[in-house]
């Protein structure tokens, strides 16, 4: 039994060293790589192979190396937000039932429909408009009386005055008759009461008329308030519905004696105000929604601003104006991240106030130019030139730089031979939390690598034996095979 223990065990050492052999032989198989693995045995041990798929595999990554201002740079975290003016929200004017007539996420224009309302408060206003119209009308009407009326009245006048004058003739003549000894009595008392009845009638005239001026300035006043409790009504419905009080008193052009715009209208059609996609819709489709309600915001993505936040401590070096630079959230530009270039500029904008809890001070900037990354949210971090001046130093990303024990450790690209990798132990300076100062080895124009250094730093960390090698999947290898 021991006997057949012991084969059993020396059979599975053998499969296993077999397995073992082949596995390592099937992935040398690609021609770079067996080239890479040929180069890699007589490299000094300070490089290592990076052939085009050991950096695809690795997710290897560079970083050119930069003039900066890491002395002068400070830097604050934030996030994107919408600008105060860039979303706008419907608010429901009057009580009803609402229908939906977008979808959330949908881009509108200005003049695109987004809801329907329909209220019987609306059908109060438009009784209380054509209240207003029918007492203008009347009123309007009863002047128009009023033209006819004094006509005849003046022309009565005029008659009376015409009648006083022939009996005050008469008189006259007849007075003289008497006084001269002739005439009737008789005649000339006939013809003074025909003078005095003349008289007392255009007297009473005179107060018909005045009376009848009275009712016309009465009529004037009642049309006059008429005329602005109509205007009112119709600037309260053209406020409701935003529209011009000019055109809800438009009729149709195919038929002018058809009904005001104000008369037809059954449900109010809310529309657009300005571009953008609908970000919310705070009411179900059909639902009866109380008035003062909001319905729906639409915004505006491309008018964002970075809110920051910064130190109180930093206010005697902050000032409004100071060039910004906003970069991505990640300090790398592996898989999926947003590549570290990938920045926008403006300028800072000092808060009005701080947090007192937090010692902070809220920092604005608006972008020059919005890059694709930009989404309300969305952090990212402020580099904000406090002093510009012509001194700057060669600076690679802190990403950049592994920790080997106490050693920090940057890997330069052979700028002979963009498939090597030359380990450097890194002489630094001055960081600011994202780029760090190279003191000396490094060069205008130098790539480093950013991605994938951890597996170059712990691949030759003192271990590597010469001829180690990286096979095409990204594993390494020690020694020849």
């Amino acid at each position: 039994m021991k006997t057949m223990t012991t084969r059993y065990s020396g059979m599975m050492c053998f499969l296993l060293l077999l397995l073992s052999v082949l596995g390592c032989e099937q992935s040398d198989v690609p021609v770079e790589t067996q080239s890479a693995e040929a180069m890699e045995a007589q490299l000094p041990s300070d490089r290592v192979a990076i052939p085009l798929a050991v950096r695809s595999n690795l997710g290897i990554t560079f970083a050119t190396v930069e003039r900066r201002q890491i002395e002068n740079t400070l830097r604050a975290p934030g996030r994107f937000e919408y600008l105060p003016t860039a979303a706008r929200q419907y608010h429901l004017m009057l009580t009803g039932r609402v229908e939906l007539l977008v979808e959330q996420f949908e881009n509108v224009e200005v003049g695109t429909p987004l809801y329907r309302i329909d209220s019987p408060h609306w059908r109060e206003i438009q009784q209380s408009i054509a209240a207003a119209d029918a007492e203008l009308k009347s009123a309007t009407a009863e002047l128009w009386s009023f033209e006819p009326l004094m006509a005849a009245h003046e022309r009565h006048e005029h008659n009376l005055a015409r009648s006083i004058g022939i009996w005050s003739d008469r008189v006259k003549k007849l007075e003289a008759l008497q006084e001269a000894g002739g005439g009737q009595m008789t005649e000339l008392i006939a013809a003074q009461a025909s003078l005095a009845d003349s008289r007392a009638e255009l007297s009473e005239v005179h107060e018909e008329d005045a009376k009848l001026r009275a009712s016309r300035i009465q009529t004037e006043n009642k049309i006059d308030a008429a005329q602005s409790q109509f205007t009112l009504a119709i600037e309260n419905a053209a406020s409701l519905l935003d529209m011009d009080p000019k055109q809800l008193m438009e009729t149709s052009t195919l038929n002018p004696n058809s009904l005001p715009i104000w008369r037809r209208i059954q449900t109010l059609e809310i529309q657009a105000k300005q571009q953008g996609v609908v970000e919310s819709i705070d009411v179900t489709n059909g639902a009866w929604v109380e008035r003062g309600s909001n319905v729906m915001t639409v915004v505006q993505p491309d008018r964002l601003r970075f809110h920051a936040f910064g130190l109180q401590s930093d206010l005697g070096i902050l000032e409004d104006g100071l060039p910004v630079t906003i970069v991505p959230p990640a300090p790398t530009a592996t898989g999926s991240a947003i590549p570290i270039h990938d920045t926008m500029t403006g300028t800072l904008q000092i808060g009005l106030k701080g947090n007192a809890s937090d010692r902070t001070i809220d920092l604005y900037i608006v972008p020059d130019e919005l890059a694709a990354w930009a989404r309300p949210g969305v952090t990212a971090q402020a580099e904000i030139i406090t002093e510009s001046t012509d001194m700057s130093e060669l600076a690679i990303p802190m990403a950049a730089v592994q920790q080997d024990g106490l050693i920090p450790v940057i890997f330069r690209r052979d700028p002979g031979n963009p498939n090597q990798a030359i380990r450097m132990e890194a002489d630094l300076g001055m960081d600011d939390d994202r780029w760090v100062a190279v003191l000396s080895g490094l060069r205008d124009g130098d790539e480093v690598v950013l991605d994938g250094g951890f597996q170059l730093m712990l691949a030759m960390s003192g271990t590597i034996q010469k001829g180690g090698h990286f096979h095409a999947d990204g594993t390494y290898h020690e020694g020849d095979h």
